[in-house]
């Protein structure tokens, strides 16, 4: 095995690989400073700082961000800039794969498009063996996103999972084959554990499986193939070197090491991707790739580790959801790369247009059902907020004082700082513009939608902040294709007896339906009433309701979770699970029983849609078909 060496100033806490390996190690003398954000500034040992007069320091607020790398040519096996990281995002197959993150066709494709504009190099778009409701997302996405260049030549990779069989190769490539650039990524798992208790094969046997079915995959056509062993973090090394090596001769061009159960620490992870750098034969002929799994909450630093240690693919997740725990966060990722990329990590950086961050976060929550916490770095509500009269102090002198990102850098404007207060008598064009200015670009149905809501709004308050717009963006757009929709809602509750609810739904028909109903409550004899029209048993698993902002008058925002009664029992392909399919649905108003309502209305609409796709699937399957 190769010898190694430790770094252990404060440059960096990473071990990494003797100078034979060819890893390129950024020596403190030898680093560019880029002058436009302060914060950023590296930590060297005292004896190695530069002297004061060789830094220039920009002394506006606001940093001044540095001129962006262009994109490199995209090669499957090399890519041309060996500083250039790509960005594999995951939110559709693994972070799908959180309890209730249920998502349908349409808003997987809304996702997909998104992606796009956020500029990741690989969406990978789902497990299409998994099921034809996946299988058909992702032909979907292959078709449309796979193949929208921009003028730069841009356009994102699509990719396909599936395990190492033919089958599921095969799915594979029916599915992404219609993309420009399209990818299979296979996977085995190479573990002792794994291959004992879930796979019960020797290491012999998995080693040529693997080889195989990579050999396979390249025989239909494609390309593009990525591997991974699956649990390569406690996968034996040897092993792991002769398995990644075959698989490299079959044809494989890019190696992913994921740390499946995220159990490595950020020093471990780091000198696993040098080793493997260091002793596969054949390694400088593919990218090396890394998936991390956050069950001990390190999965941003052990990306970070990876990265900085050779790999030059990172796999990611909005918001870091995911299996269990999660994944690393993209924006995480991608925002440490852009604030110390150049200083700490030896020039690394990404093609990701970070304006995009704030809308991709806030569509993936929305059309998930997984509300983000407020402490969450990058995205949070609390990210940019100070509340400390020490740091409040400091911020108003200068914002570098506490902030070593700009809010302005991921598509969020600070409200007091735009300019425009918007109350009932603003217009759609100031409308337009601060929803512009907040990451959000609709088309001018969706801008019309908005704009009456936001009348109806402002009518009732006397300024409408940020926070009330993104939530009436999350209940116009960020809504599951209409199969029921609320007309008008009436409901009589207190203490003098039952609650009682009048609802009048309104089908895909047009047609109109009313059903009243007693509860125990307003929202619970409101639930019934729609039972009785949807004719649809459901049960409530969660209910959630927050105001957005503080006061009497604050728009709320509801969450329900639903399972239908007789729900489609399902096996996860992945992990061996019985699950049953839940649904999620997001309501807002200023009323909270009709933001309950609609909450549990767009909950319904995304179970009966997808029920929808099944029958209309089934009635094909069963047409006759003639010569």
């Amino acid at each position: 095995m190769a010898s190694s060496i430790l770094i252990s100033s404060k440059f960096s806490p990473f071990h990494f690989p003797s100078p034979k390996s060819s890893l390129f190690l950024p020596s403190p003398t030898s680093l560019h400073f880029l002058s436009s954000n302060p914060p950023c500034f590296p930590s060297f040992p005292s004896k190695s700082l530069p002297k004061a007069k060789s830094l220039l320091i920009s002394s506006s607020l606001a940093p001044t961000p540095p001129t962006p790398l262009r994109r490199p040519l995209y090669i499957p096996n090399h890519i041309p800039d060996p500083n250039y990281v790509r960005i594999f995002d995951t939110t559709l197959r693994d972070g799908e794969q959180s309890p209730g993150a249920t998502l349908t066709s349409k808003e997987k494709l809304d996702i997909a498009r998104q992606l796009a504009k956020l500029g990741v190099d690989i969406i990978e778009a789902g497990f299409p063996a998994a099921s034809k409701d996946d299988f058909e997302a992702v032909t979907a996405i292959a078709k449309e996103v796979g193949n929208a260049e921009d003028e730069n030549g841009y356009v994102p990779v699509i990719c396909g999972l599936s395990r190492c069989n033919e089958n599921d190769i095969k799915a594979a490539w029916e599915a992404v084959k219609y993309a420009k650039r399209p990818r299979i990524h296979t996977f085995i798992a190479t573990s002792g554990i794994h291959l004992e208790y879930k796979l019960r094969k020797s290491k012999e046997e998995v080693l040529d499986i693997a080889r195989s079915m990579v050999r396979f995959a390249r025989s239909l056509g494609c390309n593009d193939v990525e591997f991974s062993p699956e649990d390569a973090g406690r996968s034996d090394r040897e092993f792991l070197y002769e398995i990644l090596g075959e698989v490299i001769k079959a044809g494989a061009t890019t190696l992913n090491i994921p740390d499946t159960v995220g159990i490595t620490m950020p020093s471990e992870f780091g000198q696993l991707i040098a080793d493997i750098k260091a002793n596969t034969p054949g390694i400088e002929n593919v990218i090396i790739s890394t998936h991390c799994q956050n069950d001990l909450g390190l999965s941003t630093a052990n990306t970070l580790a990876g990265a900085f240690a050779g790999a030059r693919q990172v796999e990611v997740t909005i918001n870091g959801i995911g299996e269990r725990a999660g994944n690393a966060s993209l924006e995480e990722v991608v925002m440490a790369i852009k604030c110390r990329g150049e200083h700490v990590l030896g020039g690394l950086y990404t093609g990701i247009n970070t304006q995009h961050i704030v809308m991709s976060s806030k569509m993936v929550e929305d059309y998930t059902g997984l509300h983000i916490q407020p402490h969450k770095a990058i995205v949070g509500a609390n990210a940019f907020a100070h509340e400390s009269g020490i740091h409040q102090d400091g911020m108003l002198k200068h914002k570098g004082t506490y902030e070593i990102i700009s809010p302005e850098d991921i598509g969020l404007e600070r409200s007091n700082e735009a300019g425009i207060v918007l109350g009932k008598l603003s217009g759609r064009h100031a409308l337009k513009d601060r929803l512009k200015e907040l990451g959000y670009e609709l088309d001018d149905e969706q801008l019309g939608n908005i704009f009456w809501r936001f009348k109806a709004v402002a009518e009732q308050k006397k300024r409408v902040t940020d926070a009330d717009l993104i939530a009436l963006v999350s209940d116009e757009v960020f809504q599951p294709e209409v199969v029921w929709k609320l007309h008008d809602l009436q409901v009589t509750c207190g203490t003098l007896g039952l609650s009682t609810a009048t609802v009048k739904l309104i089908g895909a028909d047009g047609e109109e339906h009313v059903a009243c109903s007693v509860g125990t409550g307003p929202v619970d004899s409101a639930y019934k009433a729609i039972d009785l029209i949807t004719k649809e048993p459901v049960t409530l698993l969660e209910y959630s309701m927050n105001a957005v902002t503080e006061g009497i008058d604050a728009i709320a925002t509801t969450r329900v979770l639903i399972r239908a009664e007789k729900s489609r029992i399902s096996t996860n392909i992945l992990t061996g699970e019985i699950v049953q399919r839940t649904f999620s649905g997001t309501g807002a108003g200023m009323d909270i029983v009709v933001s309950s309502v609609k909450a549990y209305i767009g909950a319904l609409n995304k179970m009966l849609g997808l029920k929808e796709q099944y029958q209309t699937k089934a009635s094909i399957e069963r047409t006759p078909v003639s010569a």
